[in-house]
Parts: structure tokens; C-alpha cells; sequence
């Protein structure tokens, strides 16, 4: 639903390009990419964007309707809020 709306980027160029312009909501790393959460969880955390450590880059491409995704940025603050209430558990949140 996000995707559709436009409030997503994805992959490691689009997120970085939104991250230098200090844009995002709520970035979210595929479990499967270690290179991907020590680069990005820090970059967002300086950034105070919350980051949601979870699933595969498999899993992420397929819920958001792509290829395998690492990286996936929301950029809306509504949607942000409301994958961070359904991903409410300790075992994958960094929020």
C-alpha cells in the first residue's frame, strides 16, 4: 500500500540518496544483510530514523511488491507508525 502511495524507497542508492537529504520515517534492513545494518543503523540512528531490523531481502522485496531488498525507507510518518505497531515485538525492533 505504501509503494502504491509513493511513501517508499528501496534499494541502496534511492535510501541513500533520501538519507542525505535527512528524509525517512522509518528504515527497515533485511535480517540476511550484515553489511546493510552496520552501515545503515548507525547512518539513521544519527538521523534519529527509527530502524527495524527484520526478515529477508526476499521477504522485504516480496511485501513490497519487488526484487530482493535489503533496504526499505518509508517515508511517511503514518505508515512509518503504523509498521512499527504491527512489528512490536523485542526479536526485531530497533525503534
Amino acid at each position: 500500500m505504501a509503494r502504491r502511495a509513493g511513501k517508499i524507497s528501496s534499494g541502496e542508492s534511492q535510501v541513500e540518496a533520501f538519507l542525505k537529504k535527512q528524509k525517512g520515517s522509518l528504515l527497515i534492513i533485511a535480517e540476511d544483510s550484515p553489511g546493510s545494518i552496520t552501515k545503515y543503523t548507525q547512518w539513521a540512528d544519527d538521523l534519529h530514523i527509527p530502524v527495524m531490523i527484520c526478515s529477508t531481502k526476499q521477504e522485504l522485496g516480496t511485501a513490497v511488491g519487488l526484487s530482493p531488498r535489503a533496504l526499505i525507507l518509508i517515508m511517511d510518518d503514518g505508515f512509518a507508525k503504523a509498521i512499527i505497531r504491527l512489528g512490536d515485538t523485542p526479536e526485531n525492533e530497533r525503534v
